[in-house]
């Protein structure tokens, strides 16, 4: 397969976050376009014959409010939930722009009331009301049916596999069959989850050709629903179950109908949509920031590095990031050479017995130097070209080596769900002192409840973290 189709591919697996990130460009060109159009109308001489105009304004002064009136309209989209990837009816998403536009405007009028000298054309704020949720609607509607045109061109449809042989299988095939425009691609229908399906769901799993699967059967026994959402737990998949099943935990859930048919739908992680290109940016900004503001420390690291001990300045080590993606983790090197080959003659002398990690006090590998920027943890500074290269993010659960995933079990796996961070909970409550049990749950808190507040308190209380001094093991 080309480089670039696989690109390509990879891309439009990811069509709904494109779709959500370039709403809001579009929004706020569709909010200066009905602006703009409402400033031309009011000097218009039908407007102007009923109504003469009464203030002095330029176009250029005009638009300098508007631009920054757009900004804080976008805000209000924001709140209003316009920018979530969940799927909703066209006819909700028209209710939300009226309401959002509606708002926005009332907070404008506000605005205007206490400085009334800043903008004193009430036709103008009427008519752009007006001119922004048509214009916003037909760009919207536009983007809705785009988006149609791609699921029905098999791009960027969700892979889905059903469970279950009643009446709400055949309905539910029946529906994504004839209907490629709702998004979703059958690759396979399995009457029971039994071992035989676990296998060949899998290997589909592996192949990346599997998001969602989709328990249409509730009689099916708690067995088989318990071994169905360890799966999912896993493999870090979407699960959707007809309402009538309320028998298993709900931790990020959604509500939604296929074909009259009320799904619930359980996702791995809150970290979805918008919170997702959120975070990246963040990452984005703080990390290139970190590598410019940091790199005297670099420079004088290196040279340290370099005149304590024989061999490179860096080194990369396999870690799984993601579900499950292997790749290069950067650090400024703290053992001597080859010190990885060295690690299977020293596991008789693990001290972490209570998980899959290997710690060793008094590691023989260390140098003298290593040992002084491991305390401080100034070997990791690197990996903030991780983090910019998007393999990692600046909080997240501990980056591990291949070996070590090998050994989760179970829900464990659920760690892979997002990316490895620099920082993370784990790292601010004990960092490696803790037991794995421990690590793994807070680990896994972080998952499941991700916000930006939360990012911005683990942050907050690293250095506290890196300054303390650690445990013996």
């Amino acid at each position: 397969m080309p480089w670039y189709f696989a690109r390509l591919t990879s891309f439009m697996k990811k069509l709904e976050l494109a779709f959500a990130a370039i709403l809001v460009p579009l929004d706020y060109l569709a909010l200066l376009l009905a602006g703009t159009l409402a400033y031309l109308l009011r000097f218009e001489s039908f407007v102007t014959e009923i109504r003469p105009v009464v203030f002095e304004l330029s176009y250029e002064s005009f638009f300098k409010i508007l631009a920054v009136a757009a900004l804080a309209w976008l805000a209000v989209f924001a709140v209003s939930g316009l920018y979530s990837i969940k799927r909703q009816s066209f006819f909700a998403n028209f209710f939300k722009i009226f309401i959002a536009c509606s708002a926005a405007t009332l907070i404008i009028v506000v605005a205007f009331f206490f400085n009334f000298q800043l903008f004193s054309s009430r036709l103008i704020i009427i008519t752009s009301w007006l001119l922004s949720v048509v214009i916003v609607t037909a760009e919207r509607l536009i983007v809705f049916y785009v988006k149609k045109l791609f699921y029905k061109k098999g791009l960027g449809l969700r892979q889905v596999v059903i469970i279950g042989a009643n009446k709400n299988a055949a309905e539910i095939n029946k529906s994504f069959t004839d209907n490629p425009g709702h998004g979703f691609k059958i690759m396979a229908s399995y009457p029971f989850f039994d071992q035989e399906t676990k296998m060949s769901l899998e290997v589909l799993a592996k192949q990346e050709k599997l998001d969602d699967l989709i328990l249409a059967d509730p009689g099916l026994d708690n067995i088989q629903k318990n071994d169905l959402v360890n799966f999912c737990t896993e493999h870090q998949l979407n699960y959707k179950y007809v309402a009538s099943l309320l028998d298993t935990k709900l931790i990020n859930f959604d509500l939604s109908t296929i074909s009259g048919i009320p799904l619930i739908e359980v996702r791995p992680t809150r970290l979805d949509g918008w919170g997702r290109i959120l975070k990246r940016l963040v990452d984005l900004l703080l990390s290139v920031a970190g590598l410019i503001i940091l790199s005297p420390i670099f420079l004088v690291l290196a040279i340290l590095v370099k005149l304590t001990s024989s061999g490179p300045v860096f080194v990369a080590l396999e870690r799984i990031g993601c579900s499950g993606k292997l790749f290069k983790l950067y650090k400024f090197r703290s053992m001597i050479k080859n010190a990885q080959a060295l690690k299977n003659q020293l596991k008789d002398y693990n001290q972490r017995a209570d998980g899959p990690l290997f710690k060793m006090a008094d590691d023989p590998r260390l140098t003298s130097f290593g040992k002084v920027i491991r305390k401080w943890s100034l070997d990791e500074l690197p990996q903030l070209v991780n983090v910019c290269l998007g393999q990692m993010s600046l909080v997240g659960p501990r980056p591990h080596e291949p070996e070590e995933v090998k050994n989760y079990q179970g829900a464990e796996k659920k760690l892979l769900a997002i990316k490895p961070g620099i920082t993370g909970m784990a790292q601010v409550s004990g960092r490696s002192d803790l037991l794995w049990e421990d690590e793994v749950g807070l680990d896994t808190y972080y998952v499941e409840n991700w916000s930006l507040g939360l990012d911005l308190q683990i942050m907050l209380r690293t250095p506290k973290a890196v300054f303390s001094r650690r445990q013996s093991v």
